[in-house]
């Protein structure tokens, strides 16, 4: 008995050892999309702020976006994208604020609508005391990234050919009617030379032909 209470106690107080250990030191103040909407297939990525609000320097071990999907088919599919682990841990200064790009992908048959990102960021503090890391909070960030239907951007693409195959008629006609004007004013400053090239003839041709008088 004396056994098992003496198990249970030391149980409790690695908990509360680790419960000391593991401090609130950051926050993401900010994580925002690169665009308002996205298609089916589209790329893109995730900006994420991450706050150091302790007085010690942190670092950042692992960033995280984690999108749960929806397919044409009604199959839920979770994935998470990470920030490159080769550029992690980063440390943060006290005080100071880091931002991270996660990149993301999404599947060409995901079904149109909203979802809710999740970003989530495993950091450590420093203990000067301990002269050694000890792992910190994950502070998380929800967002809400809305997925267009591709009928919609079918029908915006093809209003968008439209109005391109209209832009290029107008100036293809107003390549023709300045070329149609070239053509004109050459056609009449040819006519213009012809007229005083004879009139030139003409009086060359009057005053040769004209007898010399006699003494």
């Amino acid at each position: 008995m004396n056994k098992k209470l003496a198990l249970v106690s030391l149980l409790s107080f690695l908990a509360l050892v680790s419960a000391f250990q593991t401090v609130k030191a950051a926050t993401i103040p900010s994580a925002s999309l690169d665009k308002t909407t996205y298609l089916a297939g589209q790329t893109g990525y995730i900006s994420v702020s991450v706050y150091n609000d302790e007085s010690e320097k942190i670092r950042v071990t692992q960033l995280s976006a984690t999108i749960d999907y929806y397919y044409t088919d009604g199959t839920v599919y979770m994935q998470t994208f990470f920030f490159p682990t080769e550029m992690l841990p980063d440390e943060i200064p006290a005080g100071q604020t880091e931002t991270y790009q996660i990149s993301i992908s999404l599947p060409t048959n995901i079904a149109p609508g909203y979802t809710n990102p999740v970003v989530e960021a495993r950091t450590e503090l420093w203990q000067p005391q301990m002269d050694r890391w000890t792992s910190s909070d994950r502070p998380t960030y929800e967002l809400k990234l809305y997925i267009e239907s591709p009928y919609k951007q079918m029908y915006a693409d093809s209003q968008e050919d439209l109005q391109n195959s209209q832009q290029a008629l107008e100036e293809q006609k107003a390549t023709s009617q300045s070329l149609s004007n070239t053509m004109n004013m050459l056609a009449v400053t040819t006519v213009v030379f012809a007229a005083a090239a004879a009139f030139l003839m003409f009086l060359v041709f009057t005053r040769r032909a004209r007898p010399v008088p006699q003494p």
